[in-house]
């Protein structure tokens, strides 16, 4: 190990050490004021109490042997009060103290949540696709918000006990001091105090378990890879992050509320072990008075040994945690660095807000980050503006890709995807998003009312419900809240509540499409709409489906070719590539995989064990003379 590198590392823990701090400034400003003004007061005390000590000590002397009499007292009742009166103020800026420190806990705790829940918003798709991404993401959620605060506990130690070992020092730099057991007694109320703390802590923990699962709830819709392409298309990220911290700030409310009750029984304890300890100077001094002890030796015997080895214990301590916080703090930092690949243009066009082309991968190849297998391969592919385009293929052909290209989750490695002939990496990404809607192949079941979870395809428009059930009435979905308790304000699954209305796969879908539908954008995408109806469902939702697209360009991935025949143009992908195009008619007629794979469908279709064509697939393989 070489001083270079001693130095390399001091530089960058102290790097760390300074963002830290600036992070808990910007949490906790005026309450960290009010910390260090507490510190320094708290740090001064006991170098009072020392210095009281001598003086009280030096009015006891003079008066030993005097009798008991008003001029012998008086000289010893004034140092003995404001004593008190410092022990006094000791004990109440102890149970402020605690209090400040919850406040500073609970701010830290959000503003660290809140900044890892904005980086996890803004990140590419691509980042999902890397280990290293959660655990960058797992060691910043566990570990920064408690080492914050940590390391805020290490600095206010080194401060106060600096503060204090320097004070004592320059006051009481000839004297040893012993221990007295008797004040052992004084420790007695405040420890009842912790415990009857703890069990009202968890009792109140375990009432609000609902709460802190809904907070998590809410962390896991900002931070988890199956929630991100929609909460990106939707722009949700916002929405739920306000909605955890409603959720926090009822948790942090009770937190403060408990640790408030707690300052004041603290505060009751400090003053019955003030009692306890004025009652045995008392004794001291009478013992004293009459000669029979040398009360001013116990009295700085104790105070020498009871501040110095504990504050040089407290001094080590704190450097090394300080020390060990910074190592973990470096998982925050990291993590908050993590930069786009798909940054927005210095000079962005806007997205046209009707297209009059339409939108074109011309020579596209894509790879997935870290493998080495092109998706689409030298694709070209032209979906025509107000038309309604299908797409079929083999799981694997690439089809859902070209969504996650069309909203800009990842750039094409080779070619380029445009709007009306400008390409994607022109327009602002938000911008971009906001122009399209999107039911993905996973559709996401939030716990939320039925209404609420339609109007979450579009939170820049203030709800209503007429737009809400015209949403839903265009998926189907207002058969479904006919038969929910309270319709649309129906609460949907059983996470929060057992009153909670669980849905099927397909209702689900249909709620997830109603929720796409409610956005009213130029662009509909649409990825296996109909896998989770029946035939007569789908037959019914295609029928309105022609009319809810009208004037709007749509395209829809499907395995289900009686989806697809609706269409005005069919794309047959393989292997990354188009083998096949044109309206159904003239697939059938070309007598390609497409017909072949028709033939089998609906073949499978008449036979009666067979009649579930949501499990039948295009295969390219297929015999054309079937």
């Amino acid at each position: 190990m070489s001083w270079r590198w001693v130095l390399k590392e001091a530089r960058l823990k102290t790097t760390y050490l300074v963002r830290a701090l600036r992070l808990i400034w910007e949490a906790t400003g005026r309450w960290t004021l009010l910390w260090l003004l507490l510190l320094l007061i708290g740090g001064v005390l006991p170098a009072a109490l020392v210095y009281l000590t001598k003086h009280l000590v030096d009015a006891v002397a003079a008066a030993i042997g005097a009798g008991l009499s008003w001029e012998t007292v008086q000289p010893v009742l004034w140092p003995a009060l404001l004593m008190g009166g410092v022990l006094l103020l000791s004990q109440g800026l102890s149970g402020l103290t605690s209090w400040i420190r919850t406040a500073q806990a609970e701010h830290v705790l959000d503003h660290v949540k809140d900044l890892i829940h904005t980086k996890a918003a803004e990140v590419d798709l691509a980042f999902y696709d890397n280990p290293d991404y959660y655990d960058h993401l797992e060691r910043a959620n566990s570990e920064a918000a408690s080492r914050s605060l940590s390391l805020l506990d290490n600095l206010g130690s080194l401060l106060q006990n600096g503060v204090t070992l320097v004070s004592i020092a320059a006051i009481l730099v000839h004297y040893s001091i012993w221990l007295p057991l008797a004040l052992l007694i004084t420790t007695l109320p405040a420890l009842f105090v912790v415990v009857h703390h703890h069990r009202r802590e968890h009792a109140w923990w375990t009432a609000h378990t609902v709460d802190q699962r809904r907070a998590g709830y809410f962390d896991r819709l900002l931070t988890m890879a199956f929630f991100a392409p929609e909460v990106r298309v939707f722009d949700l990220a916002g929405h739920f992050r306000q909605r955890y911290q409603e959720v926090r700030q009822r948790l942090r409310e009770g937190r403060l509320d408990l640790m408030r009750r707690q300052a004041w029984a603290s505060l009751g304890a400090g003053l019955v072990g003030l009692l306890a300890t004025a009652l045995v100077m008392v004794w001291m001094v009478g013992r004293a008075l009459r000669g029979l002890a040398s009360l001013g030796d116990l009295a700085l015997f104790y105070q020498a040994f009871n501040q110095g080895q504990g504050l040089m214990r407290a001094l080590l301590s704190s450097a090394g945690q300080m020390y060990a916080n910074t190592l973990f703090l470096e998982h925050l930092f990291t993590f908050l660095e993590i930069q786009t690949g798909l940054p927005d243009p210095e000079d962005p066009v806007p997205v046209p807000r009707r297209l009059r082309e339409g939108i074109r991968f011309e020579k596209v190849t894509f790879r997935y980050p870290d493998s080495e297998r092109p998706v689409l391969r030298q694709l070209d592919l032209f979906i025509p503006a107000g038309k309604t385009v299908a797409i079929v293929g083999a799981n694997g052909a690439g089809k859902s890709t070209l969504i996650k290209l069309l909203c800009r989750f990842y750039d094409p490695d080779e070619g380029r995807v445009t709007l009306d002939g400008i390409d994607l990496r022109r327009f602002r990404r938000r911008e971009l998003l906001d122009a399209i809607t999107v039911l993905f192949q996973f559709p996401v079941p939030y716990q939320d009312t039925l209404a609420r979870n339609i109007a979450l395809g579009d939170l820049k428009v203030p709800p209503t419900r007429e737009a809400i059930e015209r949403a839903a009435r265009s998926a189907m979905v207002d058969e479904i809240a006919r038969k929910l308790p309270y319709g649309y304000d129906t609460l949907l699954g059983k996470w929060f509540s057992e009153e909670g209305a669980e849905l099927s796969g397909g209702e689900w879908q249909r709620v997830s499409l109603a929720r796409a539908f409610y956005r009213q954008a130029p662009i509909v995408v649409l990825d296996e709409p109909t896998s989770a109806m029946d035939s007569w469902t789908e037959a019914e939702w295609m029928d309105r489906f022609d009319e809810l697209v009208r004037g709007r360009t749509a395209l829809i991935i499907t395995h289900r070719f009686t989806t697809a025949m609706r269409a005005d143009l069919i794309y047959v992908m393989d292997e990354g590539r188009v083998i096949e195009q044109g309206t159904h008619h003239q697939l059938l007629a070309l007598n390609g995989h497409y017909a072949a794979s028709w033939r089998r469908q609906m073949r499978q279709h008449d036979e009666p064990e067979a009649s579930d064509l949501s499990a039948q697939v295009f295969l390219p393989g297929a015999d054309k003379n079937q």
